[in-house]
């Protein structure tokens, strides 16, 4: 029995060891590059991610207006500091609402852009610093050129909601085509995919209660479609497009 007991306990021994060999593996290898196929896939993903959400910090200026410099107490009136690419600017939005998810988004996409650089740092040891895509330039663009107000509101919600609806294939991408012990950037991507998802479903049912566009689409152009006279002309206009409707 006594050896039996001996055995027993040696074998249980030497998997707890294997076990804490194989998770000492697993964590030395998270601090390394991505292998193969899953290096260059991340590497492009993290530096599109990082231009995707600086264009963001922007969209997000406009609607929410910007301070000098940031306040350090979190109230209702809070604005954000503008990005180096940006000047001050007054809120444009109306909606306490809208401002409110603005503020939110600036917030959140700041920290997002930091942890994205310091994955290209820790792993690759690429310096990234941001630029904005063309895309989201025309879409920066339309909200600069639009007036604040209701109209303003409108126009955020759809150019917002299809901007966010463009991160969307790549983070899903990024859960199963990113190295398998990279388990931070799962996550991370995991993590985009709901926030811009649960966003888009606000703002998609913002527009239906406020503006009674009850059929908005964030799948196409730079924001989105639906069957309105604006939309109508967009959809005409896109007639050839190739997504699934």
């Amino acid at each position: 029995m006594k050896y039996t007991t001996h055995r027993k306990l040696a074998r249980l021994g030497f998997v707890a060891a294997a076990l804490v060999s194989v998770a000492m593996l697993a964590t030395a290898h998270a601090d390394q590059p991505g292998r193969g196929l899953t290096a260059s896939f991340e590497v492009k993903y993290l530096k599109f991610i990082i231009d995707h959400h600086y264009s963001a910090l922007r969209m997000t200026e406009l609607a929410a207006g910007t301070d000098v410099t940031r306040d350090a107490a979190i109230s209702p009136t809070e604005g954000t500091s503008p990005t180096p690419s940006g000047a001050a600017t007054q809120p444009k939005a109306v909606s306490p609402e809208i401002q409110s998810m603005a503020r939110r988004n600036n917030r959140m996409q700041r920290e997002e852009i930091l942890r994205a650089q310091s994955f290209l740092k820790n792993w690759y040891g690429i310096d990234y610093q941001p630029h904005i895509r063309a895309m989201n330039q025309a879409q920066i663009a339309l909200l600069e050129k639009a007036p604040a107000g209701e109209s303003f509101d409108h126009l955020y919600m759809e150019v917002f909601s299809r901007h966010h609806f463009t991160a969307l294939g790549p983070s899903a991408r990024c859960q199963v085509a990113s190295d398998i012990t990279h388990v931070e950037l799962h996550r991370y991507c995991s993590g985009i995919v709901h926030a811009q998802i649960n966003d888009i479903q606000d703002m998609r049912q913002m527009l239906c209660d406020n503006f009674n566009v009850c059929d908005y689409q964030p799948t196409v152009g730079l924001k989105g479609r639906h069957s309105g006279a604006e939309g109508q002309q967009f959809l005409e206009s896109q007639s050839t497009d190739s997504d699934v409707d």
